[in-house]
């Protein structure tokens, strides 16, 4: 078991870590190209980049929409800041970190870590009974809305039993295990799947708004793709 930990430790961790850095910054990368080659082509480009500023901040803070769904935003806003907290201000983790990195910074006190866990568990739980149970979610959600929070939530759980091990049903090597490994899968699906917002949200608004942005041929275009382009608009 003690070689499986360094495997996942070491060659697992440094695959999935690669995976996710290169696949994340593909994202950005082609997000970035093929905005600017539409601003480049578009009729209008007189981009309205406050009003695209204004609304990321309220996907990014989404204050408004508190007042909508309360109890669905708040479990939302709650989970991804509880997610986004614990892997880097965990006390354990800075320390594997500094090794590599030759520094390191303050940690979070352990009561505060270990609520803070508790938290991701359980918003990710209620995210997936919410999602279910609300119609209006229901009928837009496929699988993997249901099964992503749940596999985020795994190493969150796993690390919470690793530090308190007389809690844990398994052994502690199996838990470790079994908490790297999980990590590892969720860097490996945040370029594949939804979990790509990490990076992709601050840019939503600006493709949406590019999108509306036609090249000037773009009408004749569409008349002849239609088979129309000798008859009046």
């Amino acid at each position: 078991m003690e070689a499986l930990i360094e495997w996942a430790r070491g060659p697992a961790f440094i695959f999935s870590l690669t995976f996710m850095v290169l696949g994340l910054a593909r994202h950005l990368l082609l997000t970035l190209w093929e905005s600017a080659r539409v601003i480049r082509r578009a009729g209008d480009r007189d981009i309205p980049y406050k009003q695209v500023f204004q609304a990321t901040a309220k996907w990014l803070f989404p204050l408004d929409k508190l007042r909508h769904e309360v109890v669905f935003s708040v479990t939302s806003v709650v989970f991804h800041a509880a997610i986004l907290v614990v892997p880097v201000l965990l006390a354990g983790h800075i320390k594997l970190l500094a090794a590599t990195l030759g520094f390191s910074w303050p940690a979070l006190p352990g009561v505060a870590a270990d609520a803070l866990t508790i938290v991701a568990v359980v918003t990710a739980i209620a995210i997936v009974i919410q999602r279910g149970t609300a119609r209006a979610t229901r009928q837009l959600s496929r699988i993997q809305d249901y099964l992503l929070p749940l596999i985020v939530a795994l190493p969150f759980a796993s690390g919470f039993l690793v530090m308190h091990p007389t809690w844990s049903p398994v052994s502690f090597e199996l838990m470790l295990f079994v908490h790297v490994m999980s990590a590892n899968l969720v860097l490996v699906l945040m370029p594949l799947t939804k979990l790509s917002h990490a990076v992709m949200l601050p840019s939503v608004q600006l493709v949406s708004e590019l999108g509306w942005r036609w090249p000037v041929d773009s009408g004749s275009a569409v008349g002849v793709a239609l088979g129309k382009e000798s008859d009046p608009v």
